[in-house]
């Protein structure tokens, strides 16, 4: 009976090793368990903060819908853009009331005010550009004759105030007389 006790227990040498498997299998038990509440509430999400408005000068876009004037450069369209297709889809004419913006929808009206000659016209937003920086619009060379801006002169000083869409039922569409 004692030899069958002897081999029922380990061997003195080999106690380390069963206590340190011993200890890793409570060790994984222990983290197997379930968690417990936390002691403190979780953090409160913090509000984003807010972005900050854009400045006019980088968003005219908002502020030329709304109606308000837009003070800057006007160019003249080069004759090379006779005929071409246009951002609205139909032909660039020289002789048209067609204007380009960057800001403005296209279809839409805008009153542009030559400032030193005083001389004002109104004309079809069609096209996008000018792509020349400092330029808020690129008239056809009969509506810069109409408010005294030459090819010669090349760049005039304008104020741009969008007009209102033309109502249903307007006799005239909208234009101005």
């Amino acid at each position: 009976m004692v030899q069958s006790l002897r081999h029922a227990t380990p061997a003195p040498s080999s106690w380390p090793l069963f206590a340190c498997a011993a200890v890793a299998v409570a060790l994984v038990l222990v983290g197997c368990a379930a968690p417990t509440a936390p002691s403190s509430p979780p953090p409160q999400a913090q509000p984003q903060p807010q972005p900050k408005a854009a400045a006019p000068t980088e968003r005219p876009a908002a502020a030329s819908r709304e109606g308000r004037k837009q003070v800057g450069k006007a160019s003249i369209y080069a004759r090379k853009f006779d005929g071409r297709t246009m951002a609205d889809g139909s032909p660039m004419s020289l002789q048209d009331d067609n204007a380009a913006s960057k800001t403005l929808p296209l279809g839409s009206r805008a009153r542009v005010k030559n400032l030193e000659t005083g001389k004002s016209a109104v004309v079809t937003i069609q096209d996008r550009g000018p792509y020349v920086p400092g330029r808020i619009i690129d008239l056809s060379p009969a509506t810069a004759a109409l408010i005294g801006l030459t090819s010669r002169d090349g760049l005039a000083d304008v104020e741009v105030t969008p007009l209102p869409a033309a109502r249903p039922g307007d006799a005239d569409g909208g234009r101005e007389k």
